[in-house]
């Protein structure tokens, strides 16, 4: 896999939140792949993901958006899992809302919209809420864990027909482990 496509921002895991997650890949296994190592990447995903803050992103907003991601992958993990979530992570989601007020302030034009984040940490505050109302909301039945062992990303199944994550990376190594398990399965 050419290192573009490995370091490409992925927006297909079905909410913002979870495209979060999804800014570092292979997290579980042996070479993870950063995907917002530096502000500018950073500020490209917050563009992308229509949350470009006034101020652009610093170097301490690249290793509190790793955090917070990192503190909402464990979370997502339980929930997915059906498991108790993790008290620390529990915490540190707290201590982050808490930090961040953003008040909702609507702006009326070509189509509704909110008003800019002043700061990346505002940004990423709104990230937050959205995944504490979809990890404690009726969604989070459809939120799903991909099975691959070195990825493991969460993300959104609401028909509960897919069995990977998005990724066509793992899907691909899935079918094919498959299709070799089939095969020794028959000739056995």
């Amino acid at each position: 896999m050419k290192d573009d496509d490995r370091l490409a921002l992925r927006f297909d895991c079905g909410a913002t939140w979870l495209n979060l997650l999804a800014t570092r890949g292979r997290c579980f296994g042996a070479d993870p792949v950063e995907r917002i190592a530096t502000p500018e990447r950073l500020g490209e995903w917050l563009e992308r993901s229509e949350l470009s803050p006034v101020r652009p992103p610093s170097a301490a907003d690249v290793r509190e958006a790793q955090a917070l991601r990192e503190t909402l992958r464990a979370l997502a993990l339980a929930v997915a899992a059906g498991e108790p979530p993790p008290t620390g992570a529990v915490a540190g989601l707290t201590r982050f809302l808490d930090a961040t007020p953003d008040p909702v302030r609507l702006v009326a034009g070509e189509r509704l919209t909110r008003e800019p984040p002043r700061t990346a940490g505002a940004a990423l505050g709104r990230v937050a809420r959205q995944a504490v109302d979809h990890l404690t909301g009726p969604e989070r039945e459809a939120l799903a864990i991909c099975p691959e062992s070195d990825c493991r990303g969460v993300f959104a199944n609401p028909g509960g027909r897919r069995r990977w994550c998005p990724s066509p990376a793992c899907a691909s190594r899935g079918r094919v482990r498959a299709h070799r398990e089939r095969r020794r399965a028959g000739s056995g």
